[in-house]
């Protein structure tokens, strides 16, 4: 059996890509594995805001349609790239067990968000972070920052942020958590919908890679995924939206736990709910058990005026591209 995978050239990619074919290999000796590498038009664009260009989903659609298109066989990404609708005839066919899903401030002496000065700066693009921590240090200064990891971190080492938020799995995954670091609680920042997970993306007909893939699955981490991306596609949320959701299982795989929030751009406005629930269901019926979870958090944030901040988010993104563009 012979495989193509399309990844992104990034560093951070290729390690996780290439984590996957050894993985694949040891459950099917003989594979035979080829990589297509691509730069995405997210690699590609560096100085502005992926809010500002059209989100996470331009690190995804390039290998997308490798994979449709039959120049690839299956792609890895990066779980949280991924947007709540998949391109047409793809699917989800593989989550791998998930890496630890926190964000981490990172510092040239591994304080923590406490020990920090007014007025110092914390390197970060990302609205769900910098929104979060803003709720409790709102005299830091966030500053954008994009870039590859190593980019990020030089940027850091060279004076030009005090710190700088990254996703603990990344620096995990690349053998630079040994850094100075804070990982911050998941009460503190809740992290983004799919975070430290990997999706295998392959076309939805493919059977013999998709029972391939299933016997890579790992179910708790699906059944969380897919509470995440219920989560996501019931509150319509796109790249425009600073929102979080993190689903996980704990106490011997018994309870499942949900975490969402929504934010706003314009007053800081935070609407933020939790569910949780017995497990006793497994395989499919754990999934769906999972996905209504995710839906209940949703609902419960709808209540609480979060339709209200998606809209005033996505106005707020457009009027940055664009200042014609008048409050609704």
């Amino acid at each position: 059996m012979r495989i193509r995978i399309a990844t992104r050239r990034s560093k951070l990619a290729l390690v996780q890509t290439n984590w996957v074919a050894d993985q694949l290999r040891k459950l099917q000796p003989g594979l035979e594995v080829e990589l297509v590498e691509m730069v995405t038009q997210g690699d590609r664009i560096t100085d502005r805001p992926l809010s500002e260009v059209g989100g996470k989903g331009l690190f995804v659609s390039e290998l997308e349609h490798a994979v449709q298109e039959s120049r690839a066989d299956l792609a890895v990404h990066s779980l949280k790239d991924l947007p709540s609708e998949l391109g047409a005839g793809l699917v989800i066919g593989c989550v791998p067990e998930r890496e630890d899903a926190r964000d981490v401030l990172v510092t040239r002496d591994g304080v923590e968000l406490d020990d920090l000065s007014a007025g110092e700066n914390i390197g970060t693009s990302s609205l769900r972070r910098s929104l979060q921590l803003q709720a409790l240090r709102n005299d830091l200064v966030y500053e954008g920052l994009r870039g590859n990891v190593d980019t990020r971190l030089a940027k850091l080492d060279a004076g030009q942020y005090r710190a700088i938020v990254l996703a603990y799995a990344g620096l995990r995954r690349l053998g630079l958590a040994s850094r100075p670091l804070w990982p911050i609680p998941e009460a503190t920042s809740v992290p983004a919908v799919g975070q430290g997970a990997l999706a295998l993306e392959c076309r939805a007909d493919d059977q013999p890679l998709l029972a391939l893939l299933a016997r890579f699955e790992h179910l708790p981490t699906r059944a969380c995924i897919e509470a995440e991306r219920a989560f996501l596609h019931s509150l319509g949320g796109d790249c425009h939206t600073p929102l979080a959701g993190h689903a996980r299982i704990e106490d011997n795989g018994s309870r499942l736990f949900f975490d969402g929030l929504v934010a706003s751009i314009s007053d800081h406005r935070i609407v933020r709910a939790g569910t949780e629930r017995y497990i006793e269901a497994r395989g499919t019926e754990l999934i769906e058990l999972a996905r209504g979870v995710g839906r209940e958090t949703a609902e419960r944030l709808l209540k609480q005026g979060a339709l209200e901040l998606i809209r005033n988010a996505a106005t707020t993104q457009a009027q940055r591209r664009d200042p014609r563009i008048r409050p609704n």
